[in-house]
């Protein structure tokens, strides 16, 4: 079995992207990982290339900044680094420059791997998510935040991603059949200093969103509010992945929240238990696959 992972990047440095954390989180099961490299403003491509590591492929990329809705931009990179990975490669592990897995997680994803290697009709694995919000001590518990998606796929080139690379399609527009296993992606795009988090903001949008879009609906403030942007957070009772322990060290900021004020309507609450139990109340975009 061989395994490539895949990724892109862009300004890495200026918007305090854990790429290399993520990177190395999913470097022991994948025999090579492509990374995407954006023209970026920074020493991105520098830090990437410090990983040094033989299994790592740099192909350098220049976005089209005219690509200002749905994110479409970040499917065209994730597109790029996917195609990149040679045919011979069973499995693609994607993972994004915000995203890491727990060491603790591999050896259920490898062994799935294994399992579903020569099963036709799976193109993918599902993986739960964990989204920390304001710090590493908080997730969000809403729907606000999608609680699964596909990170693992086969190397099919008749798959693609999908809108703003948040899942993946194939052939004529079909969701991917996948299986559900026990491992989480443990996404840090909502931890950052609220003066980095606010310059993200006031950039990022500009891939969903035209002029007139951002200056209606951006704040223009030096520091991100992340107390105006919440709904339910929960603490977070487990450990973070070993990569991330440098990180975590050198948090600069504080985010303390007493979850008593969360706001979460009944209605929402209820479409959250029924999703627990197994009753579609919210779009999904893949098709799961009984074991």
């Amino acid at each position: 079995m061989k395994v490539a992972g895949f990724t892109f990047v862009r300004n890495a440095i200026k918007y305090d992207y854990p790429i290399t954390e993520a990177i190395q989180s999913i470097l022991p099961i994948c025999d090579l990982l492509v990374v995407a490299v954006g023209d970026s403003e920074d020493e991105t491509l520098a830090l990437i290339q410090s990983i040094d590591n033989p299994k790592i492929k740099i192909i350098e990329t220049v976005w089209d900044d005219s690509l200002r809705e749905g994110g479409r931009v970040l499917a065209v990179e994730t597109d790029k680094a996917f195609n990149a990975i040679p045919e011979d490669y069973d499995w693609a592990f994607y993972i994004q420059g915000d995203e890491v897995v727990h060491e603790a997680d591999l050896p259920t994803i490898k062994a799935a791997m294994e399992q579903y290697i020569n099963q036709s009709n799976v193109d993918g694995l599902l993986f739960k998510y964990r989204h920390f919000f304001g710090s590493y001590d908080y997730v969000g518990n809403s729907l606000r935040w999608y609680p699964h998606e596909i990170r693992v796929i086969k190397n099919k080139k008749s798959i693609y991603s999908f809108r703003d690379a948040q899942g993946f399609r194939k052939d004529d527009d079909k969701k991917l059949n996948v299986i559900p296993i026990d491992a989480y992606i443990h996404h840090y795009g909502w931890v950052k200093d609220p003066r980095v988090m606010q310059a993200k903001q006031e950039t990022f949008n500009k891939l969903w969103h035209d002029d007139e879009w951002m200056d209606q609906n951006i704040d223009k403030v030096e520091e991100f509010d992340y107390f105006k942007n919440i709904d339910s957070l929960e603490k977070y009772k487990g450990t973070h992945p070993k990569v991330m322990n440098d990180r975590i060290e050198r948090l600069n900021w504080k985010f303390n929240y007493d979850i008593t004020f969360n706001k979460t309507p009944l209605k929402q609450k209820i479409k959250m238990a029924l999703d627990k139990i197994g009753i579609k109340t919210t779009y999904r975009n893949y098709t799961t696959v009984r074991k």
